[in-house]
C-alpha cells in the first residue's frame, strides 16, 4: 500500500526528520525550532521546560552530552504537526544507555513551535538485563 503525504503532513515529515537528525547530533538543523519554541520535557519523577530555540538545545544537551543514534522511530501525523515514538541509544562515562520517548509537536512555517516530549528513563545495562530477565517481550 502506498501513503501519499499532503502538503502539510510532508512539512511535518521533514520537520520530524529534522527533529530525529538533531536528537542523533546535539545540533539543531536550520529551520528546526521556530523563534518562539516551547519544549515541555517530563520524564520519570521531573519535568523540564525551555522557551526559545538556544534553551531547547541547552535543555538536550543537559541530558545528553554527546550523540546518540535514533534505531527506530515511528511518525505520524496531527492536525497542528506530529507525533513522534522513538528509540534511542548513546554511550556516557564508559556505560551503553537506551530510552524509549514520545513526542508531540505542534509546528509553523517557522518550525516547531511547542513540543512537549514524554521519556521512559535512560536505562543502563543492569536495567536492561533486570527487565530481561523479568519481561518477555513481543515485539522490540
Amino acid at each position: 500500500m502506498t501513503t501519499t503525504l499532503s502538503q502539510s503532513e510532508a512539512r511535518a515529515h521533514a520537520l520530524a526528520e529534522k527533529f530525529i537528525e538533531f536528537l542523533e547530533t546535539g545540533e539543531a538543523p536550520d529551520g528546526l525550532f521556530a523563534p518562539d519554541v516551547f519544549c515541555d520535557f517530563t520524564m520519570p519523577n521531573w519535568r523540564l521546560q525551555s522557551s526559545g530555540p538556544e534553551d531547547c538545545v541547552a535543555l538536550r544537551r543537559a541530558g545528553h552530552e554527546g550523540p546518540s543514534s535514533v534505531p527506530r522511530w515511528r511518525f505520524d501525523p496531527t492536525p497542528t504537526g506530529f507525533v513522534l515514538e522513538f528509540e534511542e541509544a548513546w554511550d556516557w562515562q564508559g556505560e551503553h544507555w537506551t530510552a524509549r520517548e514520545m513526542c508531540r509537536a505542534d509546528i509553523s512555517e517557522a518550525g516547531i513551535t511547542q513540543l512537549a516530549v514524554y521519556c521512559t528513563g535512560d536505562w543502563d545495562a543492569a536495567c536492561r538485563a533486570e527487565h530481561a530477565a523479568a519481561v518477555t517481550l513481543i515485539r522490540p
